[in-house]
């Protein structure tokens, strides 16, 4: 598999190009400004307004920016966090070790933890910290099973252009499926095909305005 390479976003953190599907991992305006907009702003802390605990599922655990900066929200709001995380294409620990993503958030005491979280063995619940526990599966979304019902699922798959498989109904419903009542799905994507596809199955469309760069993105709620 090849190795992603590094590159700096507008914001001055690190984002990866993937060789594999030809695009980036985060927007090329700031990779901590979009997850901080898409998911911890959109998801995290819509759910926040009436849970203090809450079960994420994401779709991409990617270069672990998601993860980490959900961390760090659950200790900034005093969250407990139970975090499920798929990715079919992991990086290394090296690679994951050269992103500035701690030293731009401000939280170098994290950094041990975020090179555990490329590193732990999959499909084990491990205790990241009081608030955090966290569980990574490395195989194909199309054959991820759980029990597990969840308050939010990060969407961060690539593009539909380079991931069509991700993009389904089949997909999306069993996301619903796994989503409690009130659940919510983020994605950045607010493609009219992408919106119409989450409304067959049931989702409820907010289209809310996307980070920099983006006019739109995409909040799915299961009512």
């Amino acid at each position: 598999m090849p190795t992603p390479q590094l590159f700096e976003t507008e914001d001055g953190s690190h984002s990866l190009f993937s060789d594999l599907y030809k695009v980036s991992y985060h927007s090329k305006y700031g990779a901590v400004q979009e997850t901080a907009h898409v998911f911890i702003d959109a998801g995290l802390n819509f759910q926040r307004q009436r849970l203090d605990s809450i079960a994420v599922l994401e779709v991409g655990f990617g270069s672990g920016l998601n993860a980490l900066m959900t961390l760090q929200a659950a200790q900034k709001w005093n969250l407990k966090i139970l975090y499920h995380t798929i990715e079919s294409n992991p990086i290394s620990p090296p690679v994951a070790n050269q992103l500035n993503y701690t030293d731009i958030l401000d939280v170098s005491y994290l950094q041990d933890t975020f090179i555990q979280m490329h590193s732990l063995a999959e499909n084990k619940t491990h205790q990241l910290s009081d608030q955090f526990q966290f569980c990574k599966w490395i195989g194909k979304l199309e054959e991820f099973k759980t029990t597990e019902l969840f308050d939010v699922i990060y969407f961060d798959a690539f593009a539909p252009d380079s991931q069509p498989e991700l993009w389904t109904e089949a997909v999306f419903q069993s996301l619903y499926d796994c989503l409690k009542p009130q659940g919510v799905l983020v994605t950045y994507c607010a493609k009219g095909v992408v919106k119409r596809t989450l409304k067959s199955v049931g989702f409820e469309i907010d289209a809310i305005p996307g980070p920099l760069g983006k006019r739109e993105m995409t909040r799915a709620k299961k009512n």
